[in-house]
């Protein structure tokens, strides 16, 4: 079998990645910019320009690994024109009003909004740790014990200065980057929808049993309208 990026894998007849551009589309998001890597002329000539799905991609293909940080860093010539953007995992899907994530950023003035939720098994993620004003106060590791929790649901708002916290070459946003940020105000916004995560078997499979449900929250719009930022 052909190796692809993950975020090209297939969930029903689309990709995921065909997943997150439709949900960033109905939701008012046109200019996305997408991180790319190893195998990354495969998404290149899938999306293109994103005229095929009335958005406009570009792409910063990063020249070796550099992590979730590092990547978004390297793409930072891409951002000179924006104060926030959005910042999405390619390889997870979270049911999420971004209009309502960017208000929530704005209100609370930190550098970094996080869209989390509660899950029954926190232990393969790592858990956040939110007060009751919502801003977040530390992270925990891995600990592998299935106990319940609140996680990342791999969406985020950042400010541009964010840029200037993330060192130069590989790094993660998850253990480099938000507990440095923590001072800086760093804020947890909980979400009730579903939440995919194809990297365990599990999950994807579960994604192709619903995977209908998927393209229509994926296409469905929210009142609060389009935003101009950015999917880094």
């Amino acid at each position: 079998m052909p190796c692809i990026p993950k975020s090209l894998a297939s969930v029903g007849d689309k990709s995921l990645l065909e997943l997150l551009v439709l949900q960033l589309r109905s939701q008012g998001i046109r200019r996305l910019v997408l991180c790319t890597g190893y195998l990354a002329d495969q998404i290149e000539s899938g999306f293109g320009d994103g005229r095929g799905w009335d958005v406009e991609v570009e792409y910063s293909q990063e020249p070796h690994p550099l992590g979730t940080a590092g990547a978004v860093k390297f793409a930072g010539n891409h951002l000179r024109d924006v104060s926030y953007f959005l910042v999405m995992n390619g390889d997870s899907f979270l049911e999420v009003d971004f209009g309502r994530l960017i208000d929530f950023h704005r209100r609370h003035g930190g550098l970094v909004s996080i869209a989390t939720l509660q899950v029954e098994d926190a232990s393969r993620y790592g858990t956040v740790f939110v007060d009751a004003c919502g801003r977040v106060t530390g992270f925990s590791e891995k600990t592998g014990s299935g106990s319940p929790g609140r996680v990342s649901g791999g969406v985020y708002v950042f400010n541009r200065e964010v840029l200037e916290h993330i060192p130069e070459g590989p790094a993660s946003l998850e253990r480099d980057v938000f507990p440095r940020l923590l001072d800086h105000g760093v804020y947890g916004l909980d979400q009730p929808g579903m939440f995919i995560d194809i990297g365990t078997p599990e999950d994807y499979a579960r994604a192709q049993v619903i995977c209908a449900h998927l393209y229509d929250v994926a296409c469905r719009r929210h009142d609060s309208g389009p935003y101009n930022a950015e999917d880094g």
